[in-house]
């Protein structure tokens, strides 16, 4: 049987981005995605068109909280490793509705790990967040900081998560690196996250909102950085043996708020109306990656600047958004 590489949650942002590389890469792909309505279904379908030219894709419309379908995603193919990022996202949504949050994020993260044990499928990414660290006081976050007091149902769904891995890894053998993800931004973003959210508003000339005084700050990675983390992580996953590691993916260079619309008026040549409002439960004052260990574990080094990402952002958005 062809050996496939497992992605749920492929046709979202980071996930297609990833798949769309493994092809290029010449490594089959199973994409499994329910087609959350969290935003467009239409929208995660444009996601994968380039994938599914390819003979070395598979799309599988499956809910990672199926035992059933994910039983038979394994049965029927021989899979060598998954990287999972099936997850319900957003910090403030979370707060709304945490059970589904927990069912999703949780209980499918253990059905993943299930099928895995039972399938002897040995090599597993596990997609955290940084919003694990809260309000942490010493930055920049590293790996071996307390992540013991998230500050919402999301972050403590991934950190949920990462006990589970860790739970499955001792039991079973099963190789993991959770990779904790800082605020990614680029081609093909969720129209919920901040930079995709201000570009639509700018040019729709309507007011964006700004929490607190402007000065939260966020440690934005572009996606084309995240990618290849990913892949150096895999590669390092199936070099070795043994492995359990948690690896901070981020930029190592956190932008305010305010430096961050200043940025998009410079790129755009459009100028924001503002309108002030308060933090929001659940948000972190700063994030900020230590990205030593990623440098030395999977030799990841961060190629792409706030300025030239928010250009090409800017491409992509242009050519099919507007």
């Amino acid at each position: 049987m062809i050996e496939h590489v497992l992605v749920t949650g492929g046709c979202g942002f980071i996930g297609s981005n990833l798949v769309d590389k493994l092809i290029e890469q010449k490594q089959p792909v199973i994409c499994l995605d329910n087609l959350d309505n969290f935003y467009s279904k239409e929208r995660k379908l444009l996601n994968i068109q380039t994938a599914e030219k390819s003979d070395l894709f598979t799309f599988i419309e499956g809910d990672i909280r199926d035992k059933s379908s994910l039983k038979r995603v394994f049965e029927n193919y021989k899979i060598i490793s998954v990287i999972h990022l099936a997850a319900k996202a957003g910090v403030r949504p979370s707060i709304e509705t945490p059970s589904e949050y927990f069912d999703v994020n949780v209980t499918g993260t253990l059905n993943i790990l299930e099928m895995m044990q039972k399938f002897n499928v040995k090599k597993l990414i596990f997609s955290s967040s940084s919003s694990v660290y809260g309000n942490n006081v010493k930055i920049p976050y590293h790996e071996n900081d307390n992540v013991d007091f998230p500050i919402s149902p999301y972050a403590a769904s991934k950190k949920s998560g990462e006990l589970l891995t860790h739970t499955f890894h001792s039991l079973y053998g099963i190789d993991v690196i959770n990779l904790r993800f800082f605020t990614v931004y680029g081609p093909r973003q969720r129209p919920d996250l901040a930079i995709h959210k201000f570009f639509k508003l700018l040019y729709a000339n309507e007011p964006i909102e700004l929490y607190g005084d402007g000065s939260t700050s966020r440690d934005y990675t572009f996606i084309d950085d995240i990618v290849t983390g990913i892949i150096s992580s895999l590669t390092k996953l199936n070099n070795k043996q043994n492995i359990y590691e948690t690896i901070n993916l981020g930029n190592h260079s956190p932008i305010t708020l305010i430096e961050l619309i200043d940025l998009i008026e410079k790129t755009t040549g459009l100028t924001f109306k503002k309108n002030h409002i308060p933090m929001q439960q659940g948000d972190v004052d700063r994030t900020y990656a230590d990205i030593e260990k990623a440098s030395s574990y999977i030799n990841y080094t961060p190629k792409t600047s706030m300025n030239d990402g928010l250009k090409l952002f800017k491409q992509w958005y242009e050519k099919t958004m507007v």
